[in-house]
């Protein structure tokens, strides 16, 4: 899959909108972790070395009308220390004081625009709204894995009227995950956890022809288990989903021993620090006890195929992991992907992320962090992300479509 790169095209002087994804977490109106914005940055020194006039996009949590604590003032200020440099803060997304401030620009300059999600239009795709979005530029560049499965007015309506092309971030992103859907090392290994099976039933069965193991963890292992007869006391389940993870597993008869569910977990009968817990078989959990990890043979059987793949993928949690009785398999299982020798090790979904690091873990310790969760989750399900189909090279993917039809003809 190739995208229309940024950095094949002349930036000098051009007026460039970008679309970043800044939506970091706060506490107290301060930034408690900036990786989002730190990733961003190869891609915006880049427009600035170039030239370019930046016109910085992005939302900010889920506000309800204008919620002045979700507003980007903070994160401008932030990212001005970063580039070491000023960046100007607008109060709004469009209108004359934006105008205004856009032409005024020299080469070099950047500015961020008020949170895009302000405006209702926005997750609307607004063509209107879009079309004054776009009117501030002269390309849109596109560098937000983690909005790229929406189709919303600064994501996919500005591509109408602007050229797009993919950042740095997203090009990664594309090459990293585009490879998983096409050709990879071999024996792949898919950890699957998480609380539902609606989020991840897509990636599963996908991946049923291609993965080689699966393992299954945290509630979405308990809905399997259900599915398979086993009692789950009163676990974490989706019981509404029985008949999907039946189906999923009937689907996957093939992998029959490497389709790895619990052999055994880790039950208490409330939730809390300092609950008492016991490790035991799944045949054996009855009444009232909850699973809340996975059990040490598990996570041996875990281990032991991690290291003798060439390429894991890792989404969800296989515990409660924020809770110190619950947080062994998903410690373990992060252990075991950082110190895998030979291994390909790339990591996905918010949940996943937060654990990585609750347990000491950088980013530097795996291939690759996915900065998309549903984003990450959809395409590879082999779903067409709207903000990536607006980026698409048609002439280099139709030579290489041609290519792959010439060397079928040959066998």
């Amino acid at each position: 899959m190739n995208v229309r790169r940024f950095q094949d095209i002349n930036l000098k002087n051009k007026r460039v909108l970008l679309r970043v994804d800044f939506n970091v977490t706060m506490k107290d109106g301060k930034i408690d972790d900036d990786t989002r914005i730190v990733q961003t940055l190869p891609t915006i020194k880049h427009l600035i070395k170039n030239g370019a006039k930046t016109i910085i996009v992005s939302h900010l949590g889920r506000p309800k009308g204008k919620d002045k604590s979700l507003n980007l003032t903070p994160i401008a200020k932030h990212l001005s220390k970063l580039l070491k440099k000023p960046v100007l803060k607008l109060d709004s997304c469009v209108g004359p004081e934006v105008t205004k401030a856009v032409k005024a620009m020299k080469p070099g300059e950047v500015i961020m625009l008020e949170n895009i999600r302000f405006y209702p239009e926005e997750e609307k795709n607004s063509a209107p709204f879009a079309k004054k979005l776009a009117a501030l530029a002269d390309i849109f560049v596109a560098d937000s894995f983690g909005t790229a499965h929406r189709a919303h007015a600064s994501t996919y309506g500005v591509a109408k009227y602007l050229p797009a092309y993919a950042g740095f971030l997203i090009q990664k992103e594309v090459n990293v995950l585009g490879q998983l859907l096409d050709k990879c090392p071999r024996p792949m290994t898919l950890i699957v956890g998480g609380a539902k099976i609606d989020t991840k039933i897509g990636l599963i069965q996908n991946f049923v022809t291609k993965a080689d193991y699966f393992l299954i963890g945290g509630g979405l292992a308990n809905t399997f288990l259900a599915a398979e007869g086993f009692d789950v006391g009163k676990s974490l389940f989706e019981a509404d989903k029985i008949e999907v993870a039946q189906d999923t597993m009937l689907k996957a008869e093939s992998f029959k021993e490497n389709f790895v569910l619990p052999e055994d977990v880790v039950v208490a009968d409330e939730i809390q620090e300092k609950a008492s817990t016991l490790d035991l078989p799944v045949e054996d959990v009855l009444g009232d006890m909850k699973i809340l990890d996975i059990g040490k043979r598990s996570i041996r059987k875990f281990i032991h195929v991690i290291e003798k793949s060439k390429i894991v993928v890792w989404n969800g949690p296989v515990g409660l992991f924020e809770m110190k009785p619950f947080a062994h398999g998903t410690r373990m299982i992060a252990k075991a992907l950082a110190n895998a020798k030979g291994v390909k090790t790339i990591i996905g979904g918010g949940d996943t992320i937060d654990a990585i690091k609750h347990f000491g873990f950088s980013e530097k310790d795996f291939t690759h962090v996915s900065t998309g969760g549903g984003a990450m989750l959809e395409f590879l399900e082999g779903e067409m992300l709207p903000g990536i189909k607006i980026l698409l090279d048609k002439k280099k993917n139709t030579k290489k479509s041609a290519k792959k039809a010439v060397k079928k003809g040959k066998k």
